[in-house]
């Protein structure tokens, strides 16, 4: 049986304020590299500076819940999603998925995955489609090296993190999630992924070689919750 690996591709990657065709077209390459060596994917995709443009300027223009910023959200992400379908071609299967509450099947290597309904993030889409799919492992790519013991951005001296358990981690992080949260790795699925025994690795997608080694398993820079 072929492995599947999960990643779930933060938009700060994909759009950090353009697409960023440079870094698509190295991660394309590292994907079907491992195509090549019989490793199947499910990649879901996160929404990026164009979902935080959006979802500011609703708030600007007037009052907004919660579920309409998500709405704004699911469609920046769906959007990314088949950006990402299209990039891999031939290799992807021929719809984006939205629904993977269920089982499902493809005749293609990579699947790429999006959201489902309000109320959730990529990251919780990501563990939902482990659970489904009975994975243990999830890459979770985005624009930080690490987990900290506290905020980098305001804390100089705040310590990274290469190893840590679920239970520590989540008392890092705030406890509930919210559309725009940032946070490494949002709590609803942080507790999914301790409930159902998932290892998440949170690494900086760049440079492209940082993945490279993960695969290969080299020493990488990252951190692995588990």
């Amino acid at each position: 049986m072929k492995e599947t690996i999960i990643i779930s591709l933060g938009g700060s990657l994909i759009v950090p304020e353009e697409v960023d065709v440079g870094f698509l077209n190295d991660f394309k390459k590292i994907i079907l590299e491992q195509v090549s060596e019989g490793k199947n994917f499910v990649i879901s995709t996160g929404g990026g500076k164009i979902c935080r443009k959006y979802q500011d300027s609703a708030k600007a223009l007037g009052e907004v819940s919660n579920n309409d910023l998500d709405w704004i959200g699911i469609a920046s992400l769906r959007l990314n999603a088949e950006l990402l379908r299209v990039v891999f071609g031939e290799f992807a299967h021929s719809e984006v998925i939205h629904n993977f509450t269920e089982k499902f099947s493809a005749d293609k290597p990579i699947i790429i995955t999006s959201a489902y309904k309000p109320g959730h993030s990529t990251d919780y889409g990501a563990i939902l489609v482990a659970k489904t799919l009975g994975a243990k492992k999830v890459i979770n790519l985005s624009n930080i090296d690490y987990v900290y013991d506290s905020d980098p951005k305001t804390n100089s001296d705040a310590k990274k993190i290469e190893e840590i358990s679920w239970k520590d981690y989540m008392a890092l992080i705030p406890t509930e999630w919210s559309p725009g949260l940032s946070s490494p790795f949002d709590p609803v699925a942080s507790k999914m992924a301790e409930e159902n025994n998932i290892e998440v690795v949170i690494m900086n997608g760049k440079p492209i070689e940082n993945l490279e080694n993960y695969f290969k398993g080299n020493s990488f820079v990252g951190t692995t919750i588990k």
